[in-house]
């Protein structure tokens, strides 16, 4: 297994381990509009959605393992930098409706989780390994129906209120959807995230490309260019949103032309023992 899928795994887990601030976030959504568990048993609907969704606290622990069995990471490195993370809390948009968190959610499912995980279930497959395959293939379908189930709840949400989720969503657009991993360190490099990222790109398991073909997905999934009878400001966010996949492509070919005229670089990454792993 090389080492930048390597460093992709681990990355991958972190993002599941990660489950304690996510329960805790995921409780502020919409605090100030009751929609939050405040007694750690409530019966409503969305207090039932985040405990069985907590619930499924394995795909941490199976990556975890399999890391660990494998031998090729440095799991001291690897658990000091999910201490530090979890430390740290997490930064997302303050959401100040319900629909910020909503929408996030989807977002997150999809590119942090799902399509990452698909992407490394292909990927290590190629490289020979049947039952890390299968565990990230798995994996992604759970992703996958979390992704469903936030995805539904916009899309029921621009029904009622087109207009407010509307501009939800470009308020989102516009703040970039932040990965849960961004706060992530080692204890000495406080530019981790930036060179994971680096190395996910390159190995093709999640890419800006992926990002485009994300929003457009959920542009194309909610109808947002058929939305009517939205105020000026509405209108304004659903142009913006609709061309913002062409902006995004574009995007990602200037910086796939940019990086196609640097030399080949490299780093060193503590979670396999230091050795140099590839960033163009």
């Amino acid at each position: 297994m090389p080492d930048d899928l390597l460093v992709c795994l681990v990355g991958n887990m972190i993002t599941e381990e990660r489950l304690p601030t996510y329960m805790t976030m995921g409780n502020q959504v919409g605090a100030a509009e009751g929609v939050n568990d405040t007694t750690g048993c409530d019966d409503h609907g969305w207090a039932r959605w985040l405990h069985g969704w907590t619930a499924e606290n394995c795909h941490g622990d199976l990556l975890n393992r399999y890391l660990y069995l494998c031998g090729h990471v440095d799991m001291r490195q690897v658990e000091r930098m999910v201490h530090h993370l979890l430390r740290r809390g997490m930064s997302m948009l303050e959401p100040s409706c319900p629909y910020h968190g909503f929408i996030y959610g989807a977002f997150q499912e999809r590119a942090a989780t799902f399509v990452s995980h698909a992407h490394s279930a292909k990927r290590t497959m190629l490289h020979g390994d049947a039952y890390l395959a299968k565990l990230c293939g798995v994996t992604a379908a759970d992703e996958k129906r979390h992704e469903v189930a936030y995805t539904r709840v916009v899309a029921r949400s621009f029904e009622g209120d087109p207009d407010s989720v509307v501009r939800a969503l470009a308020v989102v657009m516009r703040a970039k959807v932040t990965m849960p991993g961004e706060r992530m360190t080692d204890g000495r490099d406080d530019n981790l995230f930036d060179r994971f990222s680096t190395v996910a790109q390159r190995a093709g398991v999640y890419t800006a490309a992926d990002y485009g073909d994300m929003v457009e997905h959920f542009v194309r999934r909610w109808k947002v260019a058929e939305l009517e009878g939205l105020s000026g400001e509405g209108r304004r966010a659903q142009d913006y949103v609709c061309g913002l996949p062409r902006k995004i492509r574009r995007m990602e070919e200037l910086a796939h032309d940019r990086t196609a005229q640097k030399e080949a670089q490299s780093v060193r990454i503590s979670w396999v023992f230091d050795r140099p792993v590839r960033l163009h």
